[in-house]
């Protein structure tokens, strides 16, 4: 499925030419394709019908106003992990009571505004963090609906910095103390304990560790029941990948299958938090080659993106497929291209030995599946603005978030009246 593909030698977003776009805009920029975002929810969504489910977009993956108010629009809420976030989400038309606030360390300044949102569930992730919770709920006569993030202690075989389910991790409450917990809340003031939650990575490219993990969930529901707790909520988190080079993944089917087989008949209202699946694939990053050169027998292509814009080939090794704007002859000529960006860092790399056809200084790259964790983990860093972010419909095209200038930038410092200037 692609939105962005070639026509008569040129690479389009929709109906727009990548080109036209850049000439009005300049590079680096973020490119969205509307059509991409609105079939990949609702495919999503369709996979889980008839079951009491309801999707709450993960913000954290891209959390530019305009791709929250197209989901808040097709009837998504928001799962956030700010107040950051959670005012964002707002501001995108999705009302607190459909929003879930997750994270492991909400601070009691965050989880007052969220109680004043009328935030509809706290995903709660430590005792300290409930009876924090309790205390400011009480302390505001207003109650929490809260779920308890289990941590099932299952490794999601995916890279260890996006693993979230192992008992190594930081996130969720350790699977043998939740009754415990749930106990407790039982007595809190300001607390209402109604379900748990449960999320073990990202980008998840195989079923058997959700299997494995929604079972011990099965499991602790049953267990928590008998026991006279109220369990009739269940977030299942994301965490379903996506195609960034060659990876082979499950149809939704089959994962919406292992939820129906583990949780069918439990009588839950199911939570997913969708992020990367949503919006990955709907996103490229277009840069231009602003160098050429050759260093110990390696040739560099120097483009105009950084690791400021795009970090995750140097925070993850991630793969980005790479491609001209203008199509290469098929069959061409091919050679091994490093691609570079201009950040004083050797780590700045976004391709080493790629093979790439013939290159010069002007040409457009694209890298792909950029639209999740790409500008929304973006910095300044090198006093580098950030780059704008386009959102494409048929024809049409919006920047949704334009480039920041310098004077802004510069001005966000303060120099003491002591620092003796001339």
């Amino acid at each position: 499925m692609t939105d962005f593909s070639y026509r008569g030698g040129k690479l389009f977003a929709e109906d727009v030419p990548i080109t036209e776009i850049s000439s009005f805009i300049g590079t680096p920029f973020y490119c969205y394709s509307a059509s991409i975002l609105e079939d990949n929810y609702r495919r999503f969504a369709s996979a889980f019908q008839g079951l009491n489910a309801e999707i709450c977009y993960a913000v954290k993956a891209n959390s530019n106003q305009a791709v929250i108010s197209l989901f808040a629009g097709m009837g998504a809420g928001a799962d956030v992990v700010s107040e950051g976030e959670l005012r964002r989400s707002v501001a995108a038309g999705i009302s607190g009571e459909k929003i879930v606030f997750s994270g492991v360390g909400k601070s009691a300044t965050e989880l007052a505004v969220a109680l004043e949102y009328g935030c509809g569930q706290f995903n709660v992730e430590s005792e300290s963090e409930l009876n924090l919770l309790s205390e400011v709920a009480s302390d505001m006569g207003k109650t929490a609906t809260i779920v308890f993030r289990v941590n099932p202690d299952v490794d999601a075989d995916t890279h260890h910095k996006i693993s979230t389910g192992r008992a190594g991790d930081k996130f969720g409450i350790q699977f043998e103390r939740v009754a415990e917990a749930y106990d407790r809340a039982r007595i809190l003031d300001g607390i209402d304990p109604r379900g748990l939650a449960v999320h073990i990575g990202s980008q998840l490219t195989r079923l058997d560790p959700f299997r494995g993990a929604f079972e011990k969930i099965a499991g602790l529901v049953r267990e928590l029941r008998a026991k006279g707790h109220v369990i009739e909520r269940l977030d299942l988190g994301g965490g379903l990948g996506i195609v960034y080079r060659d990876e082979i993944l499950p149809n939704l089917s089959d994962y919406a299958d292992i939820v129906r087989n583990v949780f069918g008949q439990m009588g839950l209202k199911i939570t997913f938090e969708p992020g990367r699946r949503l919006t990955g694939e709907a996103g490229i990053l277009v840069t231009e080659v602003l160098h050429m050169k050759e260093s110990g027998g390696r040739r560099f292509a120097i483009v105009d993106a950084a690791m400021n814009d795009l970090i995750r080939p140097t925070l993850y090794d991630a793969w980005h497929e790479i491609e001209p704007v203008v199509e290469p002859e098929n069959g061409g000529p091919v050679s091994p291209l490093d691609i570079v960006g201009p950040v004083c860092e050797t780590g700045d790399v976004f391709a080493v030995q790629r093979q790439m056809p013939e290159t010069r200084v002007g040409d457009l790259f694209v890298l792909r599946s950029a639209g999740a964790y790409g500008a929304v983990m973006s910095s300044t860093y090198n006093s580098r603005q950030l780059v704008p972010e386009v959102m494409v419909k048929g024809d049409l095209y919006t920047v949704i978030r334009p480039r920041s200038d310098f004077d802004t930038l510069i001005g966000m410092d303060i120099v003491p009246d002591w620092i003796a200037t001339e």
